[in-house]
């Protein structure tokens, strides 16, 4: 039997469908398990032994008609007996309806059920700290009457080898590893989902101030000036806490430092997923244009808690529309200062750190 499961898109989504393939692979244990993915995501899997292998879709494919066609018929030739698309998008529409395949399975959807030979509702509300998004995809694998509850938990594999390179790097910027170190995620995947600076640098200055650790900045080389305007508005006392320039050069290096860390706080996105999936306790703050109903997963209180703006002023989001929120954001933003959760924070990191 091979199995394909499709899901182009971001980090968090390739790391939430992996559980549909290592599920598949508890049922299957001999079938070909084959995962479709944006090239820019493979690393998050490297180590996954439960998948047979990763079929790349790259810029190539998504700008050029020609090269999609290719592929779609690469993929038809492949022979598969079951396809999951829970990205269901124009791209993965194409591929499931020129495949061939036996069985195909997504999300029920008005004018789309026709490519697939079975839908399942997609849930509106969660029943479980594991969260709306993780059951959504769960639900996926009851249309083949699989025991969806063997894995529920997204799972990075981290190599002794990267473990060795973040105790050289901590090593070599004089991180005592003797304390604690923590990551914070600064900076959102788009300016509209990130946490102001003037309020993330309030943040950084009151867990310097509280508690004896080390901080990195998660960010990538072209956010370094913004990374800088957060840095430059915190403390002398706190900047020197910061290990500004100690960030991972790809996504392999920033899990390797991360299984160093004992904890992520910040904004949602790539970075909390990862730090999740190696198994570290969070803390993340939503933007206002986020449902944080979906990704809020794993909220137990104590090892991953979250807040958004609607959890203490939920009358400003009253009789909104999603549209008219975008419009509000950065004043909705101005909203959610920092005060708001501070004591929740300081009982996490007191949890953790102390």
């Amino acid at each position: 039997m091979k199995i394909l499961v499709i899901q182009q898109k971001m980090i968090g989504d390739v790391l939430v469908s992996s559980i549909l393939c290592e599920n598949l692979r508890i049922a299957y244990p001999n079938a070909q398990i084959d995962y479709l993915i944006y090239d820019t995501t493979k690393s998050v899997l490297d180590g996954a032994n439960y998948i047979d292998n990763l079929i790349l879709f790259t810029k190539k494919e998504r700008e050029n008609k020609l090269s999609l066609a290719k592929f779609i018929y690469k993929i038809r030739k492949s022979k598969y007996d079951i396809i999951i698309d829970p990205y269901s998008k124009l791209e993965s529409w194409l591929i499931v309806y020129f495949s061939n395949a036996k069985k195909t399975i997504s999300f029920e959807k008005k004018g789309r059920n026709f490519i697939y030979t079975d839908v399942v509702k997609r849930r509106e509300d969660y029943s479980s700290n594991l969260g709306l998004i993780i059951e959504q995809r769960l639900s996926l694998l009851e249309l083949l009457n699989i025991d969806s509850k063997k894995v529920t938990y997204p799972t990075i594999f981290v190599s002794e080898e990267e473990k060795e390179f973040a105790s050289k790097i901590f090593k070599e910027n004089g991180i005592n590893e003797t304390q604690k170190t923590i990551m914070i995620s600064i900076i959102g995947s788009d300016i509209n989902k990130t946490y102001p600076p003037q309020y993330m640098s309030e943040i950084i200055d009151f867990i310097a101030t509280n508690y004896n650790v080390s901080i990195l900045f998660n960010y990538i080389p072209s956010q370094i000036e913004q990374a800088k305007t957060i840095y430059q508005l915190c403390k002398k006392t706190t900047q020197q806490k910061i290990y500004f320039d100690v960030i991972g050069g790809s996504i392999r290096e920033f899990i390797a430092l991360m299984s160093k860390c004992e904890l992520i706080i910040g904004n949602d996105g790539g970075a909390i997923n990862m730090a999740k999936a190696i198994g570290k306790p969070s803390f993340v703050l939503f933007s206002p244009v986020i449902e944080k109903r979906g990704w809020a997963t794993f909220e137990d209180g104590i090892n991953h808690i979250s807040f958004h703006l609607n959890d203490f002023k939920p009358e400003l989001f009253l009789n909104k529309k999603t549209q008219q929120i975008k419009k509000e954001n950065n004043k909705l933003y101005l909203q959610f200062t920092p005060q708001l959760f501070q004591n929740q924070l300081n009982l996490f990191l007191t949890h953790h750190i102390l």
